[in-house]
Formats: C-alpha cells, structure tokens, sequence
C-alpha cells in the first residue's frame, strides 16, 4: 500500500501535464516504429548478404567440363570446391538470421504497435472526456454564481426603491400612489426570494463541483495517469526483450558458422603441395627418352649427316635426310602438341600419356558393359515373372530388347578388346596371334554371366610395382556355360543377406509362385531392390520370403539394418 500511494503521488505531479503526456507517448510509438524498421533494414541486408555469397560460389563452382574434371585431382582444388561448398552453408545461416529477425522481432513489434496506439488512444480519450467534463462543471458552476449576482444586485435595486418609496410623506394621500407603493413592496420581496433561491442553488453546485473536482484531481485523472504509466514500462520492457533477441539471433548460429569455418580451415590444411605436384608430373610425363648426344658433321669430307638413332625424329618413326643446311624441328622437350581430339588410338600423344588416356577409355567401357548387364539382369527377371504369370505381361515382349542388349555388350565387348591390343602396343606387349583363343573366349563367357568385367592388363601392372607386364596361359579349363533352368531346380539357393526394411502401403494377394501376400502397415525386411522390373524382394521371417510389387511398399534401404523379427 506504502509503494502504491508513493506511485499514486508521483501521478499526481503529473496530472497538470496531459498533453505533454500525450506527446511523449506518441514519440514513444514512433521510436518503437523506428526501431523496427531498423531490424527491417538488417534483415534486408542479411538477405542480400547471403544472395550475394550464394552466387559468388554459384560463380566459381566448376563447370562440367573436362578441364575442371582434371583439376579436382588436385589437392587445392577440392580444397576450394570445400570452400565454396562451406560458403553456401555460411549464406544458408545468414538467411536464417534474417528469417528470425523477422519472425521473432519485425512481425511481433508490428503487432504490438497496433495493440500500442489502440490502447493509447483509449486512456487519452478516457483523459480528454475526465477532463472535458470537468470543464463543464466549472462553467455550470459560474453560470450560478453569476445568477446569485445578478439575482442579489436586482434585490438590492428593488429595497432601495422600495425604501424610498415609504419614506415619501405624500404618497398616503392619493390612491394611484398608494398602489405604486404596494407594488414596489412586492418587487422587492419578489428579488429577495429570487436571490434566496440563487444562493441555495449557487451553494449546492459548489458543494457538488468540489466533489466532482476532488474525485478528478485524486482519482479519475491519476488512474488513467497509471495506466498510460503501466503501458509505458511494458513498451519499454518490450524493447529490452526485442534488442535481447536481436543479439540471441545472430548468437544461434554461432556454432554453425563455427563449423563451416572449420571446415574451409580443414580444406586447407588437406592441401598436399607435393601430392599435387607429383599429379602435375604424373599428367604431362611423355615417356620419350631423352636424345643422345649429337654427332659431328665433317663437311670437309662433304659426308651427309646421319639422323641420331637416339634424336626425337627416329623416336617418331622419321627416316627421311634432313637438309644440311636446316634442321626439321626442335628437338626434345620442344615437341609441338598436335591439337584438336586426334586418332581413336591416342597415337598422337606421348605414350604414357596415351596409356593413361587408353586406360581411362577401358574403365568407361567397362562401366557401360556393367550398366547393360544390369538391364539385361533386371529384364530377364521380368521377364521369368511374366512366364510364370502370364497375366502381368507378355514374356515375349522382352525378347527385342533383350537381343538389343547382347548386341550393344557384344560391341562394347569388342571395343574394349581392341582398346585392350593398342594398349598392350603402348606397354610394348602385343598378344602374340598364335595364341590359342579359348582364352579370350573364356573372358567373354565370363562377362556375359554377370561378372565384373575388368582389365587384366590394368590388374597385372597394378600388381607389379614397376609396371612390367607377362601374359601367362590360363591354367584353368574353359567354362563350360550351365542351363539356368536346372540351377533354378537343382541349386539350393543360398540364403540373401539384408539390405534394408520396408513398410506395406496396400494390401497385396500373393496368390501367384515365387510372390507373397502382405497386409496395410506391416512391418518386412527387403533382401534384394527392384532391379527395373517393378518387384522387391522381402522376407516376413526367417522362412517366409517373396516378390511384392515395388509401388506396394515404402523402403528403407540400410546396410545396417536388423531383421525385424529379431525385436518382435
């Protein structure tokens, strides 16, 4: 009660000060205004601040192209893809920033400050009405005060009139006198009761407008005072909370801006200078020998000079004289670079070069062999499911295409032997043609019943550490190719590992051989993926597996996972 009657008291030092309160609480809004505008402003600004790191690293990604491909393999390259990849997270956090900021700041002082005018408006016209009425009062109050007056001058007129009328000696002797005198008394009487009431009317409205203007003074006034007062502190207490946002804000993504500058530090200390720079020896070596030392031409005897056996031109397979006045280039490491794409063979360049370039093409085909192979898999698939349900397609439908696929692993095949030949030229180990061809027959076989097709020559010289290379005969007999129809009857088939889980979205009757019937929601275990042929392969438990179509189920592929009936 103490604290209240103090706050109560310092109101009313204030309640001759309305319209000064009045201004002040308006520029109070302007400022709150003012400041959400300037949050407005830095939110505007982190937003451009991020558009402008994303295209800066948008900007010096690289292109897709071979020249950007070949210096990934460089430790400072990827050290700066790391960089920009790092700067997207960084303009990722900085947008963040802004979306707070207006989330958590700009939309709810916007919304304050129209619950703010509202409620100012409302105390003020409470203010104004408090204080209009009061100046009513006074005014009805000096109405009766000048009524008294006047009333209490008009009675003193009329005593004095009458007065003098009754002092006159000569006014008892005639009639016409004698009713003036008479109607001068009433007048009088008249006044003095018209100022009697004017007095009593004047004292009570008195009485009544100190009431009014103590009950203004001492209690409308000061609580509308401490309402404007309450309203005042929350606006300021809301401020506070804004500005500690503001700084909480950018404080949040502290710890990821953290991270993406440990990572660009990461990337640069991943730099290897001399892994790089054995890269750079490694791309450009061209595997010449260096020429000899040149011989003396003796024109005294006026003898031609012979081509060094050892010099670039015979290296090149050049046996033409030259002049003995001009030399026909320059020699080693001045070789002039052949441009544009060249022969299918790389012959044009150096030959480690064109061995790394003859390596590289076998890897590409190699991998378009293990794509077809893939298709070819997934189709035959398909295509035993439509033999063994006729009614989900016709098995014969698959047939075009699957001759399509043997002819095109058929040419890749053939590709790849003859990359193979010009590569076994480059390492000076052609294939001898007395050679028998069950081994390369073999090799065939072999990659048309799903193994992975590889390089032998690439297998020996990685094996060996200086890059020599003996073709030995295989000591193993030819592969004889097994009917897959009496595997699939005879074989027993080995149990399929795990590879993820599933979830049943509709209920499917697994009524056909080699399917499974499955319900809304249950739980599976997926043991091989749709290879292309619109069916999963699942496991109830550990007896109970089969196909379901793959738009029946929701997978979840995971090398880790556990079977789920091992928790149920």
């Amino acid at each position: 009660m103490e604290t209240g009657g103090k706050v109560m008291l310092k109101v009313q030092e204030l309640r001759d000060q309305f319209d000064n309160l009045e201004k002040h609480t308006q520029w109070g809004i302007d400022f709150v205004e003012r400041y959400t505008k300037f949050v407005k402003e830095r939110s505007e600004i982190e937003l451009n601040y991020a558009k402008q790191i994303r295209n800066l690293s948008k900007k010096y990604q690289p292109k897709k192209n071979s020249r950007e491909e070949e210096e990934n393999k460089y430790s400072s390259c990827r050290a700066f893809l790391s960089t920009l990849n790092e700067l997207q997270d960084y303009a990722g956090q900085h947008e963040l920033v802004a979306e707070n900021l207006t989330a958590q700041i700009i939309a709810e002082l916007a919304k304050y400050t129209q619950e703010l005018k509202a409620e100012r408006k409302s105390h003020f016209h409470d203010g104004r009405k408090a204080q209009q009425q009061i100046e009513n009062s006074w005014k009805q109050l000096e109405a009766c005060k000048r009524r008294f007056e006047r009333d209490c001058k008009e009675a003193d007129r009329a005593q004095q009139y009458f007065e003098k009328m009754d002092a006159d000696i000569n006014v008892t002797k005639a009639d016409v006198e004698k009713r003036c005198y008479n109607k001068a008394r009433q007048q009088s009487q008249m006044r003095h009761q018209m100022a009697s009431d004017s007095k009593n009317e004047y004292a009570a409205y008195l009485q009544k407008f100190n009431q009014e203007q103590n009950d203004h003074y001492y209690t409308i006034i000061p609580n509308i005072f401490q309402k404007i007062q309450d309203m005042e502190e929350k606006r300021i207490e809301r401020l506070g909370e804004s500005m500690r946002t503001f700084a909480e804000v950018d404080r949040q993504i502290l710890p990821i801006v953290g991270k993406c500058l440990d990572g660009i530090t990461t990337a640069a200390e991943s730099i290897e200078s001399k892994n790089d720079s054995k890269q750079v020896v490694d791309s450009y070596k061209s595997g010449f020998e260096p020429p000899g030392d040149v011989e003396f031409e003796d024109y005294g005897q006026a003898m031609k000079r012979a081509v060094s056996e050892t010099s670039l031109s015979n290296s090149r397979g050049e046996s033409k004289p030259e002049k003995p006045t001009k030399r026909q280039g320059k020699l080693w490491p001045f070789i002039k670079k052949n441009k544009g794409s060249g022969p299918e063979d790389f012959s044009h360049l150096p030959p480690e070069q064109r061995r790394k370039k003859l390596q590289a093409k076998i890897d590409d085909l190699n991998k378009d062999i293990q794509k077809e192979m893939d298709q070819r898999d997934a189709l035959t698939k398909m295509k035993d499911v439509y033999i063994k349900n006729p009614q989900m397609g016709d098995p014969t439908s698959l047939d075009p295409r699957l001759g399509e696929i043997a002819q095109n692993i058929d040419k890749l095949q053939a590709e790849v032997q003859k990359f193979e030949g010009w590569l076994a030229e480059v390492e000076g180990r052609m294939p001898v043609k007395s050679d028998p061809p069950t081994k390369r027959q073999s090799a065939v076989f072999e990659t048309q019943n799903n193994a992975p097709v590889t390089n032998n020559c690439a297998q020996d010289r990685e094996s060996s550490p200086d890059g020599s290379y003996t073709e030995e005969p295989s000591s193993e007999p030819p592969v004889k190719a097994a009917d897959p129809e009496f595997d699939d009857e005879f074989e027993e088939e080995e149990v399929l590992p795990t590879i993820g889980t599933c979830k049943a979205l509709y209920p499917f009757e697994g009524t056909n051989e080699g399917t499974i019937s499955i319900t809304e929601g249950e739980l599976l275990y997926v043991i091989e993926e749709d290879k292309g042929d619109g069916w999963t392969r699942v496991r109830r438990n550990e007896e109970q597996e089969g196909y379901v179509p793959t738009s029946y189920v929701e997978v979840f592929l995971d090398n880790n996972t556990k079977e789920p009936w091992r928790d149920w």
